[in-house]
């Protein structure tokens, strides 16, 4: 069976990478046989571009044939021999570049050279969208709209995501597996969480012009049976969402209402059967059993004897189609069809395996059936359909929806023991894992005792219906490989959580102290004063004097205190740390939040003989702020310009609403509070939400790369609001494979200047880990970056 990553993300939300899921499934009882990636279009459309045709002329040599130059993006247009009749200036066009390999959908790939055509030099292909696998047409190029930009990748414009594809050994217990939607709700198991099923709320019957009368006349081979009309509907190619849905789980589309029908059967897992409503004769339609040696055309082409024992769904006079199986000639879906008539049924599993296993025919809507397929998703199988259908093909609902089902499938009442399930498992579980894993499989608790469940288990779980298959359920989710080999050992064992905050506060502290920091502890009691947010102020009930009557609400004016006292003992070259705690009472409740505090202030280092002092700046604390969150292992985040009443200026990093770190200048206000009269650099570090990130960090060991690394320079002109954060993540969007970093080493605002403009120096660094990059690789690079600045911040290139 195989089932797609992007498929399955639809119902569950996971960050799991697909080989991490491949592990996951395998270890539930879904056995991953293999994983692949696939793409929807062969090829991927690697090394295509838009490109902008310049100038179009005659081929000087050639009739039939046009010489273009095309602007790709690159230092210098390239000039293309094209057929196509329908060139010309001013387009926007797709381009295969040279060292491109196209795949057609006719022909074997073939590679993009540098070639001469008839005496004119070309140096790519202007395609067509059959060249490169986005249709059927060759009639001519690709013409693009005008805003589309050049330089973009194909893949880019036409949005192709790659996917990855499972194949899993289903066995045949697992019934309730086959589907995205089943794996999906063992995956919800195991990560204890819910599933998003597909949004049919927007059903509704827009007329009841197409009555089809239905009757069920064997309810035990179709115990239940829904059905639906659909009017006016356009039968034409599916959309290319839908095909590719198809295509990367290895079905070939036909066309929309047929492919709805197989993606609503591997989405739900309940398969369907659309009719060509106007087929229907006498507007009936019966299930029933018809006589020994009936003949019946089926979709293939062949005339089969029915048994009568096969259950058949006829109309007024004659069979249709095989219950369950497959579909007869005369009554599917054509180009002409405009009226549909929708089926979704539950057959009983016996009856389709013995008509399959008798005509030698196994359909994906068989294999389903004779395993049990889950008898209430018939109608929202039907509905998610119907809805597709009207959207893709212009129809409109015409019908109620029928659903024949006089004897509903009841859920199979199962009792547990926690005792038994612990005994056959091997290990004692605690109840509430047990009952946690049981509900999140959509499994109903009846009722509940101190020793076991009263279970309701839905019938598309048709292979649980006793305790050790409960027990079997439990097992799985928790984990075949959390049971121990049974083994005598003896040991004093330690449990720590991770990760060690004392042993991390150790190496930070260890850090800063190498790099001549000194660490203060100030008292937790300071002044009322100081409380920028009284409402919040922890009060002393008796305190000893005016200046310790509250818990402090940040670190800074004590410290700043401590860097006073030194500064009026000549002891001005500040470098100070502190790990502490701050104090708020927030909506009645006491809170306390641990925090580092790194302050600066003075000269960057003492006197020497041989060089100059440098009074410290903002770069200063921001190279140690630097230091700290990288000697923790955080690498993702992001930083946008401070604006807190805390700060003169600074900067804050953040990851989503929660900030890791402000830094910045101390104000005016609050050094003269503490009688400070020297420019302070702090930065406020919260210092839980960095043990959390760090609890979630991955060491991941890389060879040192074998391949040397290149520098390049640019020195660019933008507007004054433009921050090198920007062009930095400008930078990395243009190339993220190669540009391993991107630092500022040069800024100027001045007269000289345009107004409102300023300069900006940066060095790229560039390496390709699996080989040596050229000259022509690096300066397709730098071209890429020169035109994305270009078109994202307006930046103007200084020569």
């Amino acid at each position: 069976m195989k089932i797609s990553y992007n498929w399955l993300k639809q119902f569950i939300h996971t960050d799991k990478t697909p080989q991490e899921l491949s592990l996951i499934l395998t270890n539930i009882g879904l056995e991953v046989e293999s994983l692949e990636t696939v793409q929807p279009v062969a090829g991927g459309l690697e090394g295509l571009v838009i490109g902008h045709v310049l100038s179009c002329v005659q081929h000087p040599n050639a009739d039939r044939l046009r010489v273009t130059t095309v602007d790709v993006g690159g230092t210098e247009p390239i000039q293309v021999v094209c057929g196509a009749p329908n060139v010309a200036q001013g387009q926007k066009v797709v381009v295969a570049t040279v060292g491109t390999t196209v795949y057609p959908n006719e022909g074997e790939p073939f590679k993009i050279n540098k070639s001469k055509i008839r005496g004119e030099a070309s140096e790519g292909m202007i395609c067509a969208e059959d060249e490169i696998g986005l249709g059927v047409s060759h009639d001519g190029i690709m013409v693009l709209p005008e805003d589309t930009v050049v330089g973009t990748t194909a893949k880019a414009y036409f949005k192709l995501e790659d996917d990855y594809l499972f194949e899993i050994g289903l066995t045949p217990n697992r019934a309730d597996a086959a589907s995205h939607l089943g794996v999906a709700r063992d995956l919800a198991g195991y990560f204890r969480t819910h599933i998003q099923m597909p949004d049919i709320s927007g059903f509704k019957t827009e007329n009841e012009s197409l009555q089809i009368d239905v009757k069920v006349e064997d309810t035990v081979a179709c115990p239940r049976y829904s059905s639906v009309t659909i009017s006016g509907v356009t039968v034409k190619a599916s959309p290319d969402w839908l095909q590719d849905k198809l295509k990367v789980i290895g079905i070939r589309p036909i066309n929309n209402v047929v492919d709805i029908t197989n993606y609503v059967l591997h989405d739900l897992g309940v398969p369907l059967h659309a009719f060509d409503a106007d087929q229907i004769k006498g507007g009936q339609v019966r299930v029933k059993k018809c006589a020994e040696g009936t003949p019946f055309v089926t979709l293939d082409g062949v005339e089969r004897k029915l048994s009568a024992e096969d259950l058949m769904i006829c109309n007024a006079e004659e069979p249709m189609c095989i219950a369950g199986v497959f579909g007869g000639k005369s009554s599917g879906v054509s180009e002409t069809t405009t009226n549909i008539f929708l089926e979704s049924a539950y057959f009983n599993a016996v009856s389709v395996r013995k008509t399959s296993k008798r005509h030698g025919l196994k359909t994906d809507a068989s294999f389903r059936f004779e395993r049990g397929t889950d008898p209430d998703m018939t109608v929202t199988a039907l509905k998610r359909a119907a809805l597709l259908i009207a959207e893709l093909g212009g129809g409109k609902i015409a019908s109620q929806v029928s659903d024949i089902y006089p004897n509903p499938v009841q859920p199979f009442d199962v009792e547990v023991n926690y005792q038994n399930i612990n005994r056959l498992i091997g290990v004692d579980i605690a109840a509430e894992e047990i009952k946690a894993i049981i509900v999140a499989l959509g499994i109903d608790v009846a009722a509940e005792t101190a020793v076991g469940l009263s279970l309701k288990v839905p019938a598309f779980k048709v292979d649980v219906t006793r305790e050790c298959d409960i027990t079997e359920e439990v097992l799985r989710i928790y984990g075949y490989n959390n049971i121990e080999i049974p083994s005598k050992v003896n040991a004093s064992l330690s449990y720590s959580s991770k990760p060690d905050k004392e042993q991390t506060q150790h190496v930070i502290a260890d850090m800063l102290t190498a790099n001549g920091y000194l660490e203060i502890w100030c008292n937790s009691l300071t002044k009322g004063a100081y409380s920028k947010n009284p409402e919040e102020a922890v009060q002393i009930l008796n305190p000893l004097s005016s200046d310790l009557n509250v818990m402090r609400q940040e670190l800074l004016m004590p410290a700043l205190e401590s860097v006073a006292y030194n500064q009026n003992r000549k002891t001005a070259d500040i470098k100070f740390y502190e790990f502490g705690k701050s104090y708020h009472l927030i909506n009645e409740k006491y809170v306390e939040r641990p925090r580092l505090l790194v302050v600066l202030s003075g000269s960057n280092q003492s006197e020497q003989w041989n060089q100059k002092q440098v009074p410290v700046s903002f770069y200063h604390l921001k190279a140690v702020v630097d230091a700290v969150i990288g000697r923790l292992g955080i690498t993702s985040y992001q930083s946008d310009e401070l604006k807190d009443e805390s700060f003169a200026f600074g900067l804050k990093y953040f990851r989503g609403d929660k900030v890791i770190v402000s830094f910045g200048a101390a104000t005016a206000a609050d050094k003269k509070k503490a009688d400070v009269d020297k420019d302070v650099y702090y930065a406020d570090f919260d210092w839980a939400l960095l043990l959390d990130m760090v609890r979630k960090n991955k060491i991941i060991n890389k060879e040192v790369p074998k391949y040397p690394a290149v520098r390049r320079d640019l020195s660019m002109l933008v507007d004054t609001n433009v921050t090198f954060e920007e062009l930095k993540t400008v930078a990395f969007k243009a190339e993220k494979k190669l540009i391993k970093n991107v630092q500022v080493f040069d800024v100027y605002v001045g007269d000289k200047l345009p107004e409102g403009k300023k300069s900006y120096a940066l060095n790229f660094t560039i390496q390709d880990e699996e080989q040596t990059l050229t000259d022509k690789q690096i300066d397709a690079v730098m071209q890429k970056i020169i035109h994305n600045l270009a078109q994202t911040v307006k930046a103007e290139i200084r020569k």
